[in-house]
C-alpha cells in the first residue's frame, strides 16, 4: 500500500472516530465502517479542501460529509474500475443519460428507498454498479456491432476488387462466370434440428424473443448458435444468443450456459431447465435493447421468453402430447 493510500485510510478512520463521538452520527459512522470493510481499504476517500486536513474538520450534525469512492464493475467486467469523476468507464466516456440515472438513484421516488435513521448508501452503490455495468455492456455491444459492420464493408470492398481483377484477367466465358461468384459465410443448421420461436415479449421498447430446439449431442450446440448468429436480424440485438442447454449422452448429463453479455442471464436459464426437469434441449433468448433500462424486470422477461419457446415446442408437455406441438409452433 502506497503512502498516499495509507493517508486516505487514516483520514477515513479519523472521520469514523469523530462521528462515533457524536451520538447523532453513530449510524453514519457504522455504515462508513461497513462500506470500508466491504469494498476494501483505499476504495473510500474523504473529500477535503486542499488547505484542510481531517483533524481540522469537525463533522457536526448539520455538516454534510463528502466522500469519493472507486469501485469495480460487476462480473464479468470486474477488471474495469469505476470512478465517475474521471468521466470514463473503461474506454468509453460516460454520457449525460448515465449521470442522470445515477443521480436519480438517491433523489427519485423510483430510486433507493430512504427514511430517517436508515442505512441506504450501500444499496445505492450497488444500484449504481448495476446501472454502470448495464451501460458498459451496451457500449461494448454497440462497439462490436460497429466493428462487424466495418469488417463487412471492408470484406465487400475487397470482394469487389478481387472480382474486378478476375474479370479483367479472364480468357473464357467459363472463367468469367467463375470469377463473379462470391461465397458468403453460411452456417447451416444441423440436419433434423427444428427451432421453435415464441412471440416477442415487449417492455419499454425492449423486446425478448425465445427460441428452443431438441438436441441429441453437445456438439450440435455451437452449430445451432452460429446458425442463429449468422442471421443479421438476430446478430444486431444487444444480446443475441443468451442460452442454456442440457443433454444426456449415455448416463452422463452435459450442460452449459452463456450470458452473452447479460450478466447472470445464462445461469437463470440453466436454473429454469433444471426446475422444469427438461433435458436434451437448447434454449436461446435474444434481447433487443430499447434505450430504457429495465432493471430486474429484464430477467423476468428472459425467463418468460424461454418458457414460452419451450411450451410452443412441446418440451413442457407429457410424452403423449409432444407429437402435437408442431402445429402450434413457428418454425425456422
Amino acid at each position: 500500500m502506497s503512502t498516499e493510500e495509507r493517508n486516505h485510510v487514516q483520514e477515513l478512520e479519523q472521520l469514523v472516530e469523530q462521528l462515533y463521538s457524536s451520538p447523532d452520527r453513530e449510524q453514519v459512522a457504522a455504515e462508513l465502517g461497513a462500506l470500508q470493510s466491504i469494498y476494501g481499504d483505499g476504495a473510500l476517500r474523504v473529500w477535503l479542501p486542499e488547505e484542510c486536513n481531517i483533524s481540522q474538520r469537525n463533522h457536526g450534525v448539520d455538516e454534510p460529509i463528502r466522500l469519493e469512492i472507486t469501485l469495480a464493475l460487476l462480473p464479468p467486467h470486474e477488471e474495469i474500475t469505476l470512478q465517475l469523476l474521471s468521466r470514463y468507464i473503461g474506454a468509453f466516456g460516460a454520457d449525460s443519460n448515465l449521470f442522470g440515472a445515477i443521480l436519480r438513484v438517491y433523489i427519485s421516488v423510483n430510486g433507493v428507498e430512504w427514511a430517517a435513521d436508515s442505512i441506504c448508501v450501500f444499496d445505492g452503490l450497488q444500484r449504481i454498479l448495476e446501472l454502470c455495468t448495464e451501460w458498459y455492456d451496451e457500449k461494448l455491444t454497440s462497439h462490436a456491432i460497429g466493428q462487424v459492420i466495418r469488417d463487412a464493408a471492408e470484406e465487400t470492398h475487397n470482394s469487389k476488387t478481387t472480382t474486378s481483377t478476375a474479370l479483367l484477367n479472364s480468357d473464357t466465358e467459363e472463367n468469367h462466370r467463375a470469377s463473379t461468384v462470391t461465397t458468403a459465410p453460411n452456417f447451416g443448421i444441423p440436419e433434423g434440428i427444428q427451432i421453435f420461436e415464441a412471440e416477442p415479449i415487449t417492455d419499454r421498447k425492449s423486446a425478448f424473443v425465445g427460441r428452443a430446439c431438441r438436441i441429441s449431442h453437445p456438439s450440435q450446440v455451437p452449430l445451432i448458435l452460429s446458425h442463429l448468429n449468422s442471421d443479421r436480424k438476430i446478430s444486431r440485438a444487444a444480446h443475441p444468443i443468451i442460452n442454456a442447454w442440457r443433454c444426456h449422452v449415455g448416463n452422463v448429463l452435459h450442460q452449459d450456459n452463456d450470458d452473452d453479455g447479460e450478466t447472470a442471464a445464462g445461469g437463470r436459464l440453466a436454473h429454469l431447465l433444471q426446475i422444469l426437469d427438461v433435458d436434451n434441449v437448447l434454449i436461446i433468448v435474444t434481447r433487443y435493447f430499447g434505450g430504457i433500462h429495465l432493471g430486474p424486470d429484464r430477467f423476468k422477461h428472459i425467463n418468460q421468453a424461454a418458457r414460452n419457446a419451450l411450451d410452443i415446442g412441446g418440451f413442457l408437455d407429457t410424452p403423449d402430447t409432444k407429437k402435437a406441438a408442431g402445429s402450434r409452433a413457428k418454425k425456422r
